[in-house]
């Protein structure tokens, strides 16, 4: 369960950079569904910077940049981002860890285990497991942004996930819980956390602490545990929070361990922003990101916090 601790001093939550010019960030979509294609294709090789701005019609040095401003991450930490799902992919359809460290193109186990182990928050054979002998409740809502799914074991939440479409939303609870005894929805027994969650989504300050069931390595642990510390209507940076742990140089791993996170909203991750004060990137949209910042900021200047919290139990 992740600690909801009040912080006495108080920030302003900080303004995202200019808008990227359209016909930029019309250039990044391209250079970024390249990327896509070449990890479909499974080509050999690294993708230059060189490869991508010929493609996009960018010098290699101002598609870095303006690559990271408008998807929140470097070509090659989105290009990892890729390779780290395809690597999801092979162990929920039975591949071992061995075919699927082949097949996503990482090259040796050691790098699986160095790169893909921090973001699973468990080691790629126990991901590999799906969530075997689980019982798994789940229950929907609209909300304004978009559809929420809560799901939760016998001992907390193990996702909170918002998306367009339901459907959508249960087939990839589905797929990340392969080997789960059942999953079922239940939006009566669930109903408090739905109701805590979408609570939170409107920008309000949270009435109860939410349980978790979910898990995560020790560096993940300090890094959620430092984001449940932000008060809600305020922000930090990647590099903030890394310093805030004793791990100052760590503002990467800060920002992967966000976007790790498997329950938007109950990890607060979307009060981090890049150390630059862009909104940056965030595993529900940058829309969605900026849209809870905004509502956070809107409710703190119109309601006070609430003096104390309950569990919420489902």
């Amino acid at each position: 369960m992740m600690p909801n601790v009040t912080m006495p001093d108080r920030k302003p939550a900080k303004s995202p950079a200019a808008k990227v010019p359209a016909n930029v960030t019309a250039a990044v979509r391209r250079a970024a569904a390249y990327i896509d294609a070449r990890q479909q294709d499974e080509a050999d090789g690294p993708i230059t910077l060189e490869e991508l701005g010929r493609h996009c019609g960018l010098s290699p040095w101002h598609l870095q940049r303006q690559f990271k401003r408008v998807m929140g991450v470097t070509p090659r930490d989105y290009e990892e981002s890729l390779r780290l799902a395809r690597f999801k992919k092979g162990l929920r359809t039975g591949a071992g860890v061995a075919a699927a460290t082949f097949d996503a193109g990482f090259g040796s186990s050691s790098r699986v285990y160095e790169r893909a182990g921090a973001a699973l928050g468990m080691t790629p054979a126990s991901y590999a497991s799906g969530g075997k002998g689980a019982a798994i409740r789940y229950a929907l809502a609209p909300s304004t942004l978009g559809q929420v799914l809560v799901a939760a074991t016998g001992k907390g939440l193990c996702r909170v996930e918002m998306g367009a479409d339901a459907d959508t939303l249960i087939e990839d609870l589905t797929a990340e819980f392969p080997e789960a005894d059942s999953i079922d929805r239940d939006d009566r027994a669930l109903g408090p956390y739905l109701a805590e969650i979408l609570r939170r989504i409107a920008g309000k300050a949270p009435l109860a602490e939410l349980p978790l069931d979910i898990r995560m390595t020790a560096f993940q642990r300090q890094v959620w545990q430092a984001l449940a510390q932000i008060p809600t209507g305020e922000t930090r940076s990647y590099g903030e929070v890394a310093a805030s742990i004793g791990h100052p140089k760590a503002a990467r791993a800060v920002g992967n361990t966000c976007g790790a996170n498997p329950v938007a909203v109950a990890i607060p991750c979307h009060r981090v922003l890049r150390n630059d004060g862009a909104i940056g990137g965030y595993a529900w949209g940058s829309e969605r990101k900026q849209a809870l910042i905004a509502a956070e900021s809107t409710s703190l200047t119109t309601h006070s916090r609430p003096a104390g919290k309950k569990r919420v139990t489902g």
